[in-house]
Formats: C-alpha cells, structure tokens, sequence
C-alpha cells in the first residue's frame, strides 16, 4: 500500500474558499451538483453558461446568479469549467483564455483536457483539479444527506503559491471533507479513471449484463427473471462491496453463490479479458482514445449516436422499463432530468 494522507475537513482551512469568487462553467451533472452545494457551503459562486442554452432555465429555478461565460471568467478568482470534455477546449480558446487574468485558478473535475494538451493555460494561471468520485447528481444527493463523495485534487501548476490549499478548500466545501480527499496527478487520475470507465465500472459491468441477460434469454428463461438476476441485484452487491469490499459481499451471500463466485467468475473474466483491458489502457496512455473521442464529437457522431440507439432497444432496457413501473422501489430519485 502506498503512504497516502487522507484529508478530512478537520485538515482544511474550510474558510479559505469563502473568500474567492468562484465561476461554474455549466450546469450538467457535475456543474450542478458542486454549484449546488457550494451555494449551501456560503460560497459566493455563479454559473456562466449561454443564455439560450437548455441548463439556463434549469439554473434560474436554483435561484443562482447567472453570468455570460465570458463575464463569469472576468469577475471570478476561479473558474471551474465543468461542461462536456469536447467541448472545452473550443470554449476555453474563445471565451475564456481572452478574459483571464494572471493570479486566477483554473479548474476541472477531470484531467482530460490538461493531460493530453487540448488546454494549454499559460504560466501565471494556478491548474488545478478537484474531481468527486461519482456523479454529480451523488455529490448532491449525499451533501444533502450530510454525507460526501471521496474526491481526488491535483495541482498542475501553482502560479498562486497556494493552490493546494485552495482545491482543498473547493473540496470541502462540495462535501468531500466528510468522506476524504486524496492527492493525485493529473494524469493519474485521467489515465486510471478513463481505464476504469471503459473496462469495469460503466463498459465493463455494462457489457457483463447485457451478454447474462442475453445467455439466459436464448435459453429460454424469461427477461423478467434474466432482468432480476444480472441487473436489479447489481446494486445490493455492490452497495455491499463498497462498505466492506469483496470480503463483506462474500460474508453475506450464501455459500453456493461464494463457491460459484471464485470458481466461475475468472472463467467469465480470465487472461483474455485482461489482455483486452492492457490493450485498451495502452490506448489510452498513448493519446489514442482521446483522439478518436475527439475526432468523433468534431465529425458528427455518427458512431456515437448509432451506439447510443443500439444500447437504448437492447431488450434488457426495455425489460428494465417495464420492471421498474410495475414495482414499489425507486420513489426517490437521484436524478431528475426536467430539474437537475
């Protein structure tokens, strides 16, 4: 195990980021969660975002003051961009390079645009990083439950002299200092984290289920029960293996299903699933990745969206559908798509 220090609130001049004005460029996931709960924190924050834009109205109804990207970036100490990967470094170059100043801290909650130069700020400007470990959505929905999201901070540049200082105190103030904040890299965490995305927790897990559901279909058994058993207890493992890890999973199912677990489960995932896994980080170390995301969002996402209306009528989904409208569970809900 490597020596890593976990900061908590009681480490943190939580005070610090009351005394900066701060940016939020854009009103998504993240952009509303962290706006959200930094106004609760007594920061004074604004949102910059286009006024024809479809978050705008969603912002007002949170009461925020709203500002053009470009005024938000003159008036603000930090700017914390947290709209689309693809779309920041355009925005960046147009709208807020030209209105920076030296002194101010930029911000992301991902390293993807620093890491592989798609940014580049120039010297005087702090780089910094405070990236929760969930959705945004989750960061909100644990702060108001007084809890937080685990956060990573980086610091790609110091110009200021105290931006470590200053991305602890944006963590803190977003409810990670209840949970812990780690320090990492930019490119630590850019590099594990698209890794992660791609091969476990979203491609992975999201590809492991469609290929059970679609065994156990083709050999008859209903997608009601096939939805059950490789989707809906999904989450009841894995809220259990995020208290406790492995072990506590294993602890609390039974017997049969803790031998099935280690005597099957690496046939499912053996050396050449991690063989794909190696070959999927090389492509990201390599800048590879990046530039077909990129090249994708720039030439009309013909891929993309083919995939998402593939994805959206699998049969699992649609099961999924009928599953969660005939039963009780699920009456408070994380995301609300017409408000957050």
């Amino acid at each position: 195990m490597s020596n890593i220090k976990i900061y908590l609130d009681k480490d943190i001049d939580t005070n610090l980021i009351k005394t900066k004005k701060i940016a939020v460029i854009g009103f998504g996931s993240q952009g509303y969660g962290q706006s959200m709960n930094l106004k609760d924190s007594g920061c004074d924050v604004v949102l910059g975002l286009r006024k024809d834009g479809r978050s705008y109205k969603k912002a007002e109804l949170y009461g925020f003051k709203i500002m053009s990207i470009e005024d938000a970036v003159k008036w603000a100490d930090i700017i914390q961009i947290l709209i689309p990967d693809e779309l920041q470094a355009k925005v960046y170059e147009e709208q807020i390079k030209p209105n920076m100043r030296a002194g101010q801290y930029l911000m992301f909650s991902h390293g993807f645009n620093i890491h592989f130069k798609k940014i580049v700020p120039p010297d005087n400007i702090s780089v910094i990083m405070v990236a929760p470990k969930g959705p945004g959505h989750t960061v909100r929905s644990q702060y108001e439950e007084g809890k937080g999201v685990p956060c990573l901070i980086a610091v790609e540049n110091d110009a200021s002299g105290d931006a470590k200082e200053v991305a602890l105190s944006y963590a803190s103030a977003i409810g990670a200092g209840r949970a812990g904040i780690i320090e990492t890299t930019f490119r630590e965490e850019t590099e594990t984290d698209l890794f992660g995305e791609q091969a476990v927790i979203c491609g992975g897990v999201s590809a492991l289920m469609k290929a059970g559901f679609e065994v156990l279909t083709e050999a008859g058994y209903s997608p009601e029960m096939a939805y059950f058993e490789v989707l809906h207890e999904m989450k009841l493992i894995i809220d259990l293996v995020n208290q406790g890890g492995l072990a506590d999973m294993r602890y609390s199912i039974s017997n049969t299903a803790e031998y099935g677990d280690m005597t099957r489960g690496p046939k499912v995932i053996g050396e050449a699933s991690k063989n794909a896994m190696r070959q999927i980080l090389k492509d990201i170390q390599s800048g590879l990745f990046a530039d077909e995301f990129m090249n994708e969002m720039a030439t009309g996402c013909t891929t993309f969206n083919k995939l998402r209306e593939e994805n959206a009528s699998h049969p699992i989904e649609k099961t999924g559908e009928f599953i969660r409208s005939s039963f009780v569970w699920g009456q408070n809900k994380i995301i609300n798509r017409d408000k957050n």
